[in-house]
């Protein structure tokens, strides 16, 4: 088989800035991405495809709020609002990657797979929530809202403004994994853990139930690579490649890491734990559980990152 990638995509680099918020506007960026999926395809990668959801989870979650406070709609839960956008963007990424295949003349099909992700119900995560969903507000709506919305955890995020906070616990069984394997070995391109998987636990009886949190999608997609053995992850995100001391004047850009100097940049707080930290975190345990490779790296630098011309590649 050829080189089996991981690529995940962040839920909020398919909204370039607040002016290109729409649905429309979310599958254009989505397009741009599958160029270069599917210029790694080309390559010789087999590839399965993850996504955030952070801002359209929120998005789905407000619109919910607004039709039960103006017009008495039941309301719909979180986790099923993660399930939603599962659905939705799989399936903007799906059309874009088969839309480009077709262009391409290759012969391959683009799959989504809707998963669940078993999280432990005594996860301290439930008593602190921590992972931001929805838009950016200003200090004075977060004021207004949290005056209507009294229950709603709103922090600082990164320094972009204010978000909601929801529980994220970690992940610790891909449900549907054995079925992502064998569609990606089989051939298909597979998208599979957006938005970091559906939250459920495991009852007393073995059954599966839903719960309302959100799955940081990069420890998902990282115990997914290490689940069925994939040869590389890659997690994009804004940057080309990592930078230690970031937007300061001695910033440096990381090109090749060892895994013990990536854990040791992390003792030293190099990595913001709104943003770079998770991703830094999820490739350390990829790495320690067998992964061969992580590279990180923006969505238009992939075809560049896996020819080793750009990205930061960290290695065992």
């Amino acid at each position: 088989m050829s080189t089996l990638a991981v690529v995940a995509i962040g839920g909020n680099s398919l909204i370039r800035d607040n002016a290109h918020a729409t649905v429309e506007d979310q599958y254009e960026a989505v397009v741009e991405t599958a160029k270069h999926i599917v210029g790694m395809i080309e390559q010789g990668y087999e590839v399965i495809v993850t996504h955030g959801n952070g801002p359209q989870v929120g998005f789905i979650l407000r619109r919910s709020e607004i039709a039960k406070d103006v017009a008495a709609m039941h309301q719909v839960p979180l986790v099923s609002c993660g399930a939603d956008t599962q659905g939705a963007i799989g399936y903007q990424i799906q059309q874009a990657l088969d839309n480009e295949f077709k262009k391409r003349g290759m012969d391959k099909t683009a799959v989504t797979v809707v998963t669940q992700v078993v999280v432990s119900e005594n996860d301290p995560a439930f008593q602190k929530p921590t992972k931001p969903i929805g838009s950016f507000y200003t200090k004075e709506q977060t004021e207004e809202i949290q005056k209507n919305n009294p229950s709603w955890v709103m922090i600082e995020d990164a320094g972009r403004g204010y978000r909601r906070m929801v529980a994220s616990p970690r992940p610790q069984e891909i449900v549907e994994k054995n079925v992502i394997n064998k569609l990606v070995r089989d051939g298909y391109c597979v998208i599979s853990v957006g938005g970091g998987g559906i939250p459920v636990v495991k009852r007393a009886d073995g059954l599966l139930q839903g719960v309302d949190a959100v799955i940081d999608k990069d420890f998902a997609t990282s115990l997914l690579a290490a689940d069925i053995k994939a040869d590389v992850l890659i997690i994009s995100t804004g940057v080309p490649t990592v930078y230690l001391n970031y937007g300061k004047p001695d910033e440096k850009a990381l090109d090749k890491v060892t895994l013990a100097e990536l854990k040791q940049y992390v003792t030293e707080n190099h990595f913001a734990p709104g943003s770079m930290l998770p991703k830094i975190q999820a490739v350390i345990s990829f790495l320690e559980n067998g992964g061969k490779e992580a590279i990180i790296t923006n969505p238009e630098s992939l075809e560049e990152a896996i020819a080793g011309k750009t990205g930061t590649h960290i290695y065992p």
